[in-house]
């Protein structure tokens, strides 16, 4: 089932409750729920029957008219479509953001960073995947990113230690989990060196980014940030 297919049988389950078909049998004309759709008589007709298929209502046809009841899966829909709107009303901070930035070449530190040990450990323990040694930069496009990415920083993350070596220290960072240009789960990482600001950065994943998305400098690149519960 597509996308919009699901959203459209979803406000088919919506209107019916709002007629009080989610307490009661209720008596549905189509002509009736075609209006409330905003579509023809058919296209309605064609979601109760749909909706029937699906196990979401049930409904049967009397000389005086369609007699509709969401059935418990149906109810379940709808009770599930209210926690996700209540979550995103009431939580301090949206499920995910998203930022836009173009391929640069670093100084090439990412890959003598992300393969230490101690980080490297963490990162797999902690992010679930063992990073390709290095990172992929961005720098980002406009004032909005930078000032999105800034607000990650009153977000939760996901914190990796940092340790001391024999002749230097390495500090602690910040790891958000963000899935690149819709295609690959990795992670944005925060602190891996101090010299960059608030208008680059650095992206890890446990695949070369640069080679599996055929990426060049220039490139725009697309990040989804997610935040964690």
């Amino acid at each position: 089932m597509s996308e919009k297919q699901s959203w459209r049988h979803l406000y088919t389950l919506l209107k019916l409750a709002e007629m009080g078909a989610h307490r009661r049998t209720a008596k549905i004309s189509t002509e009736f729920l075609a209006r409330k759709l905003g579509v023809s008589q058919q296209s309605a007709s064609r979601h109760l029957i749909e909706l029937e298929r699906k196990g979401w209502i049930k409904r049967t046809i009397t000389p005086e008219g369609c007699l509709v009841q969401i059935a418990e899966s149906g109810l379940n829909q709808l009770k599930k479509l209210y926690a996700n709107l209540r979550f995103l009303m009431e939580t301090a901070y949206p499920p995910s953001v998203t930022l836009e930035g173009v391929v640069f070449t670093g100084m090439g530190e990412g890959a003598y960073y992300t393969s230490r040990d101690h980080y490297r450990r963490q990162f797999m323990e902690k992010l679930g995947f063992d990073p390709y040694p290095g990172t992929l930069n961005l720098k980002l496009l406009s004032d909005y990113d930078v000032k999105t990415r800034l607000e990650l920083e009153a977000y939760p993350s996901i914190e990796i230690e940092g340790f001391k070596s024999e002749d230097r220290t390495f500090g602690p960072v910040k790891c958000y989990p963000a899935i690149i240009e819709n295609k690959v789960k990795g992670a944005l990482v925060a602190a891996l060196r101090s010299h960059y600001d608030a208008s680059v950065v650095e992206l890890i994943a446990p695949i070369c980014l640069r080679k599996n998305l055929n990426l060049k400098d220039g490139n725009k690149v697309r990040v989804e940030v997610l935040t964690l519960p």
